[in-house]
C-alpha cells in the first residue's frame, strides 16, 4: 500500500497530473507515418486474400482462404477502432469518412452504431447498468443477472465458461445483425449512408461467394470465415475487462479506467495481433493516443499508479483468459 507521503504531487485531480506527464512526453501527438504504413499493409492483405479467393476458385482449399480472411477482417476491424477514437486523424470528418469505408464497406459493420456503443463502454467500463459490453445477453457478467434464467439461456449460463470460445464463433454474425438492427433505432445518424454502404458490402460478398463457389462450398466458406473472425475478435477484446471489478460509477476518472482494465504482457507480436489493445489501461486513460505510443506510455502510467496507490493489473495472455473464464464460471454458480 502506498502512503500519502509517496503520492505524486498534483494540481487538481490525480489524472490531471498524469495527463501532463503524458503530454510533456509527446505521446498524444499523431503518428501519420505509422498509420500510413499500417493502412497500406492491411489494405494489401485484404486485396491479396480476396485475390487468392478468386485464384483458388471452386475448390475446398478455399476454406483455408476463408480462415485467412477471418484474420484479415479482424485486423480491418481493429483499424476501424483506431479511426473511431481519432487516433489516426485529429478531426471528426476524416475519421468518420475513413471509418465508414473501413467498417461498412470492407467488413460490413455499421461504423456509427459501433462507435456509439463503444463510446458508452469507455465512459463507464464494466458498469453493470451503463456499459453495453456487460449487459446481460447470451453471456452473464453479474451474478444477480443469472437468477431466474431457464431453458436454453439457463443452460448457457450454467456452462458459460466452457461455452465461451464456441460462442465466439457467432460474434461476427452478431455484429452484422446488431448493425442492421441499429438502422431502425431512433437517433441513428446518417442512416441512409450507413445502410447503403453495408448493402454494397453484402451484395459484393454474397455475389463473390455464389458466383465462384458451389452452394455448399459457399456456405462452408461463410461459416469458416465468420467463425475465425468472431473468435479472433473475441480473443482480442476478452482479456481487457472480463473478470475485473465492476465499479459503482462514483470513482474518479483515473480509478474508474485503471481498476476495471487489464493489460496483457508480450512483445511486438502480441502488439500486432491485439492491435495495441493489450495496453488496455493506457488506451482507456488516453483513448485518442496512437497505438504505437501506448507501449511508451505504459511504464509512465504504471509507475504513476504505483505512486498514487492505484492497483495496476498486468498479466500474460493465457492467464488473462484463465481469469475471465474463472469469473464466468463463478457468475454462473447460482444456477448450478
Amino acid at each position: 500500500m502506498t502512503t500519502t507521503a509517496n503520492r505524486p504531487t498534483t494540481t487538481g485531480s490525480d489524472f490531471a497530473a498524469l495527463n501532463r506527464r503524458i503530454t510533456d512526453a509527446g505521446l498524444l501527438e499523431r503518428r501519420p507515418a505509422y498509420y500510413a504504413v499500417r493502412m497500406t499493409v492491411v489494405a494489401a492483405l485484404l486485396v491479396a486474400t480476396w485475390t487468392a479467393f478468386f485464384l483458388v476458385g471452386s475448390s475446398w482449399w478455399t476454406l483455408a482462404v476463408a480462415a485467412g480472411l477471418g484474420i484479415v477482417f479482424s485486423q480491418v476491424a481493429l483499424l476501424a477502432h483506431d479511426l473511431a477514437h481519432r487516433q489516426v486523424f485529429r478531426t471528426k470528418k476524416p475519421s468518420e469518412r475513413f471509418g465508414r469505408v473501413v467498417a461498412n464497406i470492407a467488413v460490413g459493420m455499421s461504423y456509427g452504431w459501433w462507435n456509439e456503443k463503444h463510446t458508452r463502454h469507455h465512459n463507464n467500463p464494466n458498469h453493470d447498468d451503463l456499459d453495453p459490453d456487460v449487459q446481460p445477453e447470451v453471456l452473464i457478467w453479474a451474478t444477480e443477472s443469472a437468477w431466474g434464467r431457464r431453458g436454453l439461456k439457463g443452460f448457457i449460463t450454467r456452462h458459460q465458461a466452457g461455452l465461451f470460445f464456441p460462442l465466439l464463433t457467432l460474434l461476427s454474425i452478431d455484429l452484422r445483425i446488431s448493425s442492421v438492427k441499429a438502422l431502425w433505432r431512433p437517433g441513428m445518424k446518417r442512416r441512409g449512408l450507413e445502410a447503403g454502404l453495408m448493402g454494397l458490402h453484402l451484395i459484393a460478398y454474397v455475389a463473390a461467394l455464389f458466383l465462384v463457389l458451389s452452394p455448399l462450398q459457399a456456405l462452408a466458406f461463410f461459416a469458416v470465415h465468420h467463425a475465425v473472425w468472431g473468435v479472433y475478435l473475441g480473443m482480442t477484446f476478452a482479456p481487457n475487462h472480463k473478470g475485473m471489478p465492476h465499479p459503482s460509477g462514483d470513482e474518479d476518472y483515473l480509478r474508474k479506467q485503471v481498476l476495471t482494465s487489464r493489460n496483457v504482457t508480450g512483445g511486438w507480436l502480441t502488439d500486432a495481433a491485439l492491435g495495441g489493445l493489450n495496453y488496455q489501461i493506457e488506451h482507456h486513460l488516453f483513448p485518442g493516443m496512437p497505438t504505437p505510443n501506448l507501449r511508451k506510455a505504459q511504464p509512465i502510467v504504471e509507475e504513476y499508479c504505483r505512486q498514487a496507490g492505484v492497483s495496476y493489473e498486468s498479466t500474460s495472455l493465457i492467464e488473462s483468459y484463465r481469469q475471465a473464464l474463472r469469473y464466468l464460471h463463478e457468475v454462473g454458480a447460482p444456477l448450478r
